[in-house]
């Protein structure tokens, strides 16, 4: 089997320095949209969009450490961690948890620490838990763990680990926003440093069963947290602590994403939650994000 679970799990964790400044947090914000919100007049020079664009009065997106340093190291690192042997073809990232520990810096160096701390059984798949954990010389700053699906590599009889599924919101949405993904969206966000060909390559694309490159889980994920942040916490992105959603379907670009957010108890989240599902508008509403909280302060 290409996947050794007792192998993987006892690999030496791998540490490396990453750095970043603004030029990256400018790319990685326009990569998920930033200065094309369509509810307003002038977006590319809207004050509220200029903290994400313009290096003088920039705040930095909590979902950015999902690509810091070039998300090193990321999911492609870990696939070649000791016990893991996969066909890229045959990955798709399951789900996403982000936990912030302090606001992230418009530049920064820190040392990233990655491992596998989780190699689960699904039946027709194998589930890897990749956790990163990043600090700078103040403390720690964030904690990262990608879930990772390699299809047709579970069966083994191995632990099925824990259900990430919540219960539904409950009653209608307080909020509903609609955002749209440029044709060329995938293109720009892989300069971030997700280079999967699955994001660019017609023909690759294909071999995964895709009938053209799609985006990438983490673009649609930062684009929801802005939309969040945005439209429930005034702006303010070191409001979030944490962010977790499960991927439940693809995007193409050029496909609208509508948005929809409960605050607060109607969530089941409590005072300090938002609960927010995610949906291809033009695929009949397909689910995109779903089992999405976002904690906050």
């Amino acid at each position: 089997m290409p996947i050794d679970a007792a192998k993987a799990l006892a690999a030496e964790p791998r540490t490396g320095e990453i750095t970043w400044g603004h030029r990256d947090v400018l790319l990685y914000h326009l990569g998920i949209g930033a200065g094309a919100d369509p509810d307003k007049p002038s977006p590319a020079t809207d004050p509220d969009e200029l903290r994400y664009t313009l290096e003088s009065r920039l705040h930095v997106l909590p979902s950015f450490a999902t690509v810091a340093g070039a998300g090193s190291p990321g999911v492609i690192s870990g696939l070649s961690m000791p016990g893991i042997d996969v066909d890229l073809a045959r990955v798709l990232h399951g789900g996403q948890r982000l936990e912030i520990h302090r606001p992230l810096p418009v530049a920064g160096r820190a040392t990233a620490t990655g491992r596998i701390a989780g190699v689960y059984d699904k039946g027709k798949a194998a589930l890897l838990v990749m956790r990163t954990e990043v600090a700078d010389a103040d403390g720690p700053l964030w904690t990262n763990d990608a879930q990772i699906f390699v299809r047709g590599e579970g069966g083994w009889g191995g632990d099925r680990g824990p259900s990430a599924r919540l219960e539904p919101p409950t009653g209608e949405p307080g909020r509903t926003v609609e955002r749209a993904v440029r044709e060329d969206q995938a293109l720009l966000y892989r300069l971030s440093g997700d280079y999967n060909p699955l994001h660019a390559d017609p023909e690759f694309a294909k071999l995964a069963g895709f009938e053209r490159p799609i985006l990438h889980g983490l673009c649609t994920y930062g684009i929801t947290l802005k939309a969040v942040v945005d439209t429930l916490l005034d702006g303010e992105v070191s409001r979030v602590r944490s962010y977790t959603t499960r991927f439940a379907g693809v995007v193409f670009p050029g496909e609208t994403l509508r948005i929809r957010l409960w605050h607060g108890a109607d969530g089941a989240g409590g005072a300090g939650a938002v609960r927010v599902a995610v949906s291809a508008v033009e695929r009949g509403d397909a689910p995109v994000l779903t089992d999405t909280i976002i904690e906050h302060t």
